[in-house]
Order: C-alpha cells, then structure tokens, then sequence
C-alpha cells in the first residue's frame, strides 16, 4: 500500500487541480444556475477560491476512501491536508497582496496549485508515517462535513467580510 500511497496523491493532485479549475467556470458556463452554486465559484472572492480547493478535494477523499478502508486514520490525514490547502489559499494571498498591494492573476493561480500540491505533499507524508494518531475518524468526517455546510451555507449567506468580497465587483456572494 506504501508505495500506491504516491500515485494515489498525485492522482489526487491532478483531480483537485483539474477539479477546481472546471469548478472556477461551472456557475458561469451554466448561466449563474443557483443549484450547482454550492460547489463552484461564484465569484472571484478568496473565499470561493478556498471552495474550489475544498469540494474536489472531499469529493476525491470519499472515492479514495473505498480503497483505503484499512486505514485508520486516512480521514485524520485528509481532514488535515485538506484543511492546510484551504488556509493556505488565504494565507499566501493575502501575505502576497500586503507585500505588492495587488497580485497578477497568474500567481492567484499559482497559489490555488501551490496550496493543493502542498496539501497532498503534506497529506502523503502522513501517510507514510507510523505513528500518526488518529483519535476519532467519525470526528474527522463530521468536521468535514462541517466545512462543507460552511461553504453551502456562506454562498447564500455571504457575511461582508473581505475574505468573501469579490474584488472585481465588490459584491459578496450571489
């Protein structure tokens, strides 16, 4: 299993990147639809950018999952892995953005496959690790059903708050 731990990830990686991509135009492409507004960008806000990193991740976690059943603590690894990609988006947007005043769209790119592939690295070293202690699987699940409820809930109930303000129209959600 050690080492399909690897492929896995860098499968994981591609779905994500890919993922989150299709994610970033889905609202768009189908004409501002309000039913698939719960998984894809909205807008061009840091928040809806830490959504587009979070849904294909859960979304591969779960398809990962039925091949991993003998691990104990694969939903402490990827509740942990996921949750540093999602922070990491604001962290490095935001450090950046204070630093220049305003960053190109090419690096809020990067920053979006910056923050999966250091989630994925992160999550694959877990992995590979003999004694990481998972306390409750059921608590990991439960949280990041939490997560996801969060992100459903802030699409249509947007607080104003920079991190859901939409710096192009400055709107907050729909």
């Amino acid at each position: 299993m050690k080492r399909s731990i690897g492929l896995w990830q860098l499968w994981g990686f591609a779905f994500v990147a890919l993922g989150g991509t299709l994610l970033h135009f889905l609202y768009e492409w189908l004409g501002e639809a309000v039913w698939i507004a719960p998984i894809s960008g909205i807008n061009e806000s840091t928040w809806e950018h830490m959504k587009l990193l979070f849904v294909p991740s859960f979304l591969f976690a779960i398809l990962q999952s039925f091949f991993f059943k003998s691990r104990e603590d694969f939903w402490c690894v990827k509740l942990r892995g996921i949750l540093l990609g999602i922070i990491l988006i604001p962290i490095l947007f935001y450090t950046y953005n204070g630093a220049i005043a305003k960053s190109p769209d090419w690096l809020n790119i990067v920053i979006f496959f910056l923050s999966a592939a250091i989630a994925f690295i992160y999550e694959t070293r877990l992995f590979k690790a003999e004694k990481f202690i998972c306390r409750s699987q059921k608590a990991a699940i439960l949280t990041l059903v939490a997560v996801f409820l969060v992100f459903v809930l802030f699409t249509f109930m947007t607080p104003e708050l920079n991190i859901f303000k939409d710096p192009l129209t400055k709107t907050y959600g729909i």
